[in-house]
């Protein structure tokens, strides 16, 4: 089985390349952020029959831990998406050429999101961002605590 080079996402239209530039797996647009539901149970084995769009809706750490130093927590920052088809969550790497403020979009909704979304985040063995660790959510992304009021 050949693997396409390139791809257009099915929300912005842009048209992305398949090479790993942050990720292994391409699996969202580095400008809007949203993706193809398109892996069944594992990243990369593309095997799902649903391939409706998948919104990104909340990000959330991975490996979260607290640093004994500055008492500040952090861990890999993941994006939380959301099949608009069949409404499987799907938590996916942050790439290196991802859009900061598309992220940065997702980061304002995700502090506000339903309960129940919230409980199936952390049952994926993640730490949704809200209002208690946003400021750490800021420092991961922006590298200082960005200012900004949500």
């Amino acid at each position: 089985m050949r693997q396409e080079s390139s791809f257009r996402c099915s929300n912005c239209r842009v048209i992305l390349s398949t090479d790993p530039i942050g990720s292994r797996h391409r699996n969202h647009c580095p400008l809007c952020l949203w993706s193809k539901h398109v892996d069944l149970s594992t990243p990369g084995d593309r095997r799902s029959d649903c391939c409706a769009r998948m919104r990104p809706i909340a990000i959330a750490f991975k490996n979260y831990r607290i640093n004994p130093f500055t008492n500040r927590g952090g861990g890999e920052l993941m994006i939380i998406h959301k099949c608009l088809g069949c409404g499987k969550l799907s938590p996916n790497r942050i790439a290196g050429d991802d859009n900061e403020y598309e992220i940065l979009k997702v980061l304002k909704e995700s502090i506000d999101i339903d309960k129940n979304i919230l409980v199936q985040i952390t049952s994926f063995g993640l730490v949704p961002i809200t209002n208690f660790n946003k400021e750490e959510a800021f420092i991961s992304i922006f590298g200082i605590n960005y200012q900004l009021q949500i």
